[in-house]
């Protein structure tokens, strides 16, 4: 026996070897990851006390990400294998007992399945569009089909009878099966650039949770401004504008670096603190293309519908400039007033910040490594039209100096569910809507809406100041920003376009008015739960600012905004 522990010890690198490249094959039945390869046994070191316990799959994001990658690295491998195979093999190398080597078994967590009301709904909307509303006479049958399972998956969305990406997946199967389209036309989407810009610019905001820059960066802000809780609020809302260029989630900005921070303040000022921070970040969102995900999905949808942009970067910074930072200046300041905070003077929060900024050092080698990418994919971004670099590309780039560094792995990519899963429904809806459109639905709805508007003798700027409203509204009926603009963004351009608003105005506004919206329910978006579930606003107050701060963000930006817009040549 100690013969044989010794001979172990020794070959402990071989075994690891085996290992990790005898990988087992697995299938997928009834939610449960089950071995259907023979079992076999590591060579000179597999012994009784290294038995590989059976694997089982958990339902859910997480899970997905724990266990099974065969969706994500697109080669159907389960790299749970892998791991296993590897953590048996280091037992046999460190004589562990077999109790310690056999890895841990991960319950069966069963799923509710589809939510039958909610369902039952959805699916009623696209029948009564069918077979009870009558097909115009412009329009095919492909057509109003077509519309009938694009206004059943939308009400899906809303209603979310199942996670968004499952319902997405049903309604483009309902799609093929049907013959409404066929396979290449309903999955068209999935090579559109702005699509993979998300799922790039997701991995970004990864790489500055995964090495501190955004909480150093925040920090920094908050030793500068943080002598009293005004000032501080100041401090937090100029460290987002700082970080949201290179890090396009406003909720992992929210859920990586801001929640943490204010965490760390005195308490009697958290709330003001979270609950203004939730409100300017709307704004701060809207200051350029690259701060939110949704802003990519805007600009995508408005040239499909044929507003032209020369360098939508520029002019996104440009339009939005004065009407977000006045917004941006005025937040906090009101919300001081209105719902101030316990205590105005905080003293020590400059002192936490300096003490938190030496604990933490100098630029880690990742941080620097991460700026130098990050640093050539804003440049790009900014520049790449003259240079002919697309904005995908440049993100592209980007993201190969931040792999090829070590900044990221592929496994982070792999983690990011939610990007990978917005990749997959947001290219179905966009896939839908680019047929619609192709099809002639949208180009009818448009001439029925511009019929109506010039029998109620509205002219276009009136009907603008009616659609933003009513666009405005709707998100109390939304949980997702970017399911919005799925739902109705082009909708609602392509009326204005109809009222004779000019189509560049149009599409930046709708584009303003989705991220002002992003506070005003505690549902409202990924950062707005993110805030409210930090635990320190209550539910009503936190409706009550988001009601009040959108009146006075559509006043500045509406009267602000329309002056500047009109100084700048937008109409």
């Amino acid at each position: 026996i100690t013969l044989w522990r010794y001979s172990l010890r020794k070959r402990g690198k071989m075994a690891s070897s085996i290992a990790s490249s005898n990988l087992s094959t697995f299938s997928v039945a009834d939610g449960i990851v089950q071995k259907s390869a023979r079992q076999q046994t590591l060579r000179g070191a597999a012994k009784p006390t290294c038995r590989a316990a059976p694997l089982r799959a958990v339902s859910g994001r997480s899970s997905a990400r724990a266990s099974v990658t065969s969706g994500a690295n697109w080669g159907g491998q389960i790299k749970a294998a892998s791991l296993r195979n590897r953590h048996i093999a280091k037992a046999a190398s460190e004589d562990e007992p077999a109790a310690e080597a056999e890895a841990a078994e991960v319950e069966v967590v069963e799923s509710s399945g589809v939510a039958i009301v909610p369902a039952v709904i959805s699916i009623a909307v696209g029948l009564v569009t069918k077979f009870l509303v009558p097909c115009p006479a412009t329009l095919t049958a492909q057509a109003w089909s077509l519309l009938a399972i694009f206004l059943s998956t939308v009400t899906g969305l809303v209603l979310k009878p199942l996670p968004v990406g499952a319902w997405a997946f049903l309604s483009v199967t309902f799609t093929i099966l049907t013959g409404t389209l066929s396979f290449g036309n309903a999955f068209a989407a999935l090579t559109n650039e702005v699509i993979w810009l998300i799922v790039v610019a997701t991995f970004f905001a990864r790489a500055f949770v995964k090495t501190g820059f955004g909480d150093r960066l925040a920090l920094f802000f908050v030793k500068l401004f943080g002598k009293n809780t005004l000032s501080l609020a100041y401090g937090l809302q100029a460290a987002e504008m700082a970080i949201c260029p290179a890090m396009p989630s406003t909720t992992a900005r929210a859920g990586g670096v801001f929640v943490p921070i204010i965490n760390s303040l005195d308490k009697r000022t958290r709330s003001y603190l979270i609950a203004q921070q939730l409100q300017g970040g709307n704004n701060t969102s809207s200051i350029l293309l690259t701060a939110a995900a949704q802003n990519f999905l805007c600009i995508k949808l408005a040239e499909e519908l044929g507003v032209v942009f020369t360098n939508p970067f520029n002019q996104w910074f440009m339009a939005a400039s004065v009407p977000c930072l006045l917004a941006i200046a005025a937040t906090p300041y009101i919300m001081y007033l209105v719902d101030p905070p316990e205590v105005k003077d905080t003293p020590e929060a400059p002192i936490k910040a300096a003490e938190m900024l030496k604990a933490k050092g100098g630029l880690t080698s990742l941080e620097t490594k991460m700026i130098a990418g990050l640093g050539v994919t804003v440049a790009l971004w900014v520049f790449g039209a003259q240079l002919g670099v697309s904005a995908v590309l440049a993100a592209m780039i980007g993201m190969s100096i931040l792999l090829t560094t070590g900044v990221l792995t592929w496994n982070d990519a792999l983690e990011e569910s939610g990007a990978w899963d917005t990749l997959f429904w947001f290219a179905i809806l966009i896939g839908m809507s680019a047929q619609l459109n192709a099809l002639g639905v949208v180009s009818w709805l448009s001439a029925s809406v511009s019929s109506i508007l010039t029998a109620a003798n509205l002219g276009w700027m009136s009907a603008f100041a009616c659609l933003h409203l009513g666009y405005y509204m709707l998100h109390y009926l939304f949980a997702s920003q970017t399911a919005h603009v799925g739902a109705l963004f082009g909708a609602f351009l392509g009326m204005m376009l109809a009222a004779g608003v000019p189509g560049t105005l149009a599409a930046l506004t709708l584009a303003f008015n989705t991220n002002l919206f992003g506070g005003m329910t505690h549902f409202a978006s990924g950062q707005s739960a993110v805030y409210f579930g930090a635990g320190y606003i209550e539910l009503s107050t936190l409706w009550k600012q988001g009601a009040y701060m959108g009146v006075v963000n559509f006043l500045i930006w509406g009267i602000a905004g329309m002056a500047w817009w009109k100084v700048i040549g937008l109409w």
